[in-house]
């Protein structure tokens, strides 16, 4: 692990350090995250997808990988960028190091750079594309190779984190922090799977719902059939707009007056389909600090986030019948959204929070509530 490894930025920048992980070349949007804890998590959000994922907590590695961190069936980002590699962990949870983890998941690892030069240019001129290679390289032909890949803006990158079949999902949550409700009616949703994360199949059936997973293009028609009692939106990577096929599902099960619940890439396609627009941010959210405020009860929450586009807030309001809930507090972007007249709603943020914080998992409360009123 003594072999030197480069990333080079698509305005040229070049940074060297030292590999770890797989010897492999990785190439993607650089973006940066914010958390303290939970690299491992980072790893397996399959909303990292075609990312360089930097993170600004200097010390990763410490506490080993395990399988019980896991939040999907893989590593779906590109490379990974830290400070400092530790390579003794010393958690009695660590099965193996996040060395071995990226070895063996194919995915090339970068430390000893300056990460805070790095997230500073990137806060700078915004969220560029990036080469991370390992071994002696040519230093002309990495910048030519990141000058050739494509933008984040127009990529459809649903496609290739979701599960291709339908699924039963009925695990709780062992660490959970809120009572269970007791001696209450289950009800039985549907979630779309554009690069969910087990936690939140874990929250949702925490909350007392029958979760069937079905892959993201699956067909309204198809979903009505089933008869669920409400449809939920996962997360998941990419531009919310290429993801063409989604948008008129999602449009034909509003119709249908069928509850929905949206989070991060399923809250931006809920916006595109009650009439809105989406926008690339400039560098995006990732982290668990973000600060979000509910706009009728005025209080702020601090929320776990990963995304680099956004429903336009103007746009949403030319659609109609729709109120923007929750606003983030940093860029004034849209957190949150439901329509005044249909049971649907929506959050940019991961409200089960694994790790990080709990403060917005009332939202698969409020889920089942409306599901509860419609049937009242």
């Amino acid at each position: 692990m003594n072999e030197p490894a480069y990333l080079v930025l698509g305005d040229g920048t070049l940074f060297r350090g030292t590999a770890f992980g797989a010897t492999a070349t990785g190439e993607g949007e650089v973006v940066f995250h914010t958390g303290m804890t939970g690299y491992q998590e980072v790893l397996t959000d399959p909303s990292y997808a075609g990312q360089i994922v930097c993170m600004t907590y200097p010390e990763i590695g410490n506490t080993g990988c395990n399988p019980e961190d896991e939040e999907s069936r893989g590593i779906f980002l590109r490379g990974f960028v830290v400070r400092s590699y530790n390579e003794r962990p010393s958690s009695w949870r660590s099965r193996e190091t996040l060395h071995a983890y990226l070895l063996r998941h194919r995915v090339p690892g970068i430390s000893g750079i300056d990460t805070r030069a790095l997230v500073r240019h990137l806060r700078t001129v915004g969220a560029l594309n990036g080469v991370l290679a390992h071994g002696s390289q040519d230093e002309a032909a990495l910048r030519a190779r990141v000058a050739a890949l494509p933008s984040m803006a127009g990529l459809n990158l649903v496609d290739g984190v979701t599960e291709g079949r339908r699924y039963e999902w009925r695990e709780g949550n062992e660490w959970r922090t809120r009572p269970r409700p007791a001696g209450r009616k289950r009800h039985r949703i549907v979630a779309f799977d554009y690069g969910v994360k087990r936690n939140i199949l874990r929250e949702l059936v925490d909350a007392g719902f029958d979760v069937t997973v079905v892959p993201a293009s699956t067909s309204a028609k198809d979903v009505l059939a089933l008869e669920p009692d409400g449809a939920f939106l996962a997360n998941g990577p990419g531009d919310p707009a290429a993801v063409t096929y989604a948008i008129p599902i999602v449009r034909e099960l509003v119709a249908a007056k069928l509850p929905t619940f949206g989070i991060c890439l399923g809250h931006q396609i809920l916006g595109l389909a009650l009439g809105g627009t989406t926008k690339k941010l400039r560098f995006g959210h990732h982290g668990a600090n973000q600060p979000a405020r509910d706009e009728q009860s005025r209080r702020v929450m601090i929320a776990s986030e990963n995304h680099g586009f956004a429903v336009d807030a103007e746009a949403l309001r030319r659609a109609g019948d729709v109120e923007i809930t929750h606003v983030n507090l940093n860029d004034g972007t849209v957190e949150g959204l439901r329509h005044r007249t249909l049971p649907v709603f929506s959050v940019q943020y991961h409200p089960e929070a694994s790790p990080g914080p709990h403060d917005l998992a009332y939202l698969f409360d409020r889920f089942r509530e409306l599901i509860e009123e419609r049937h009242a």
